[in-house]
């Protein structure tokens, strides 16, 4: 099968598995997050966004006055068992960042992720992310990676918080709606099978990405690559 050629206003990128290794997301990024959530919660609870997220976490709980220690025992298990809940990400997003910023992270990318993603945006195609990561954190991945600082090449971060479920069609609907692009002129690129079918109900085009030695959650029939440098993608 001959790679396939899209023709799209919009690339809308998935990070894990697809720009990014796993390994560097798991390996890398959880544990440094969890090793921090108890810390970071209890030294800045008088700021504001962390007074949300423990806020949030209560709700979720569905324990308006559970004592701080309670909530961070939460978000520990919520982080051990990798789950998909906007407190936890937005919680994660921060210490990432702090630790983007003090040089103690670096955004990892496939080596064919740089290149693609300059060439498409010089041909006038707009890229944007959405992750279960929160936009903090994948502003900072993008910023700190090999190749440079790859901020200025997207138009938009998206996460569970600002667009909803990566399994849910509404997400992409509404993050189309925020980027003024109809969803037949989109294209998502993932390694999940549940995301790209979500992506391909909403009216996207979709690529999943099966790259070697990458744990792989896809079927259907998606366009498929192994390696961006086999996709090519015309602005529409």
């Amino acid at each position: 099968m001959n790679p396939p050629r899209l023709s799209a206003g919009l690339a809308l990128l998935d990070i894990e598995g697809t720009t990014s290794p796993t390994a560097a997301v798991l390996g890398t990024l959880f544990p440094y997050a969890r090793a921090r959530l108890g810390p970071w919660v209890r030294e800045h609870g008088d700021d504001p966004e962390v007074r949300r997220i423990v806020t949030e976490a209560r709700s979720l709980l569905g324990e308006a006055d559970a004592p701080v220690e309670r909530v961070v025992a939460a978000l520990a298990r919520w982080s051990d068992d990798d789950r998909k809940v906007a407190p936890l990400k937005a919680l994660q997003g921060l210490i990432w960042a702090a630790g983007f910023a003090a040089g103690e992270l670096d955004g990892e990318l496939f080596d064919d992720v740089a290149p693609a993603l300059r060439r498409w945006h010089a041909a006038g195609v707009r890229l944007a992310v959405f992750s279960s990561g929160s936009a903090r954190a994948q502003r900072a991945w993008f910023a700190a990676t090999p190749a440079g600082d790859l901020t200025s090449l997207f138009d938009g971060y998206f996460d569970i918080d600002s667009a909803g479920p990566k399994r849910d069609p509404a997400a992409y609907r509404r993050i189309a709606a925020e980027l003024a692009v109809t969803p037949p002129r989109a294209v998502f690129l993932s390694d999940v099978s549940a995301e790209l079918d979500a992506a391909g109900a909403a009216g996207f085009a979709t690529v999943a990405v099966l790259r070697p030695d990458e744990p792989h959650h896809v079927a259907g029939t998606h366009h498929c690559v192994a390696s961006f440098a086999e996709l090519a993608i015309d602005p529409a």
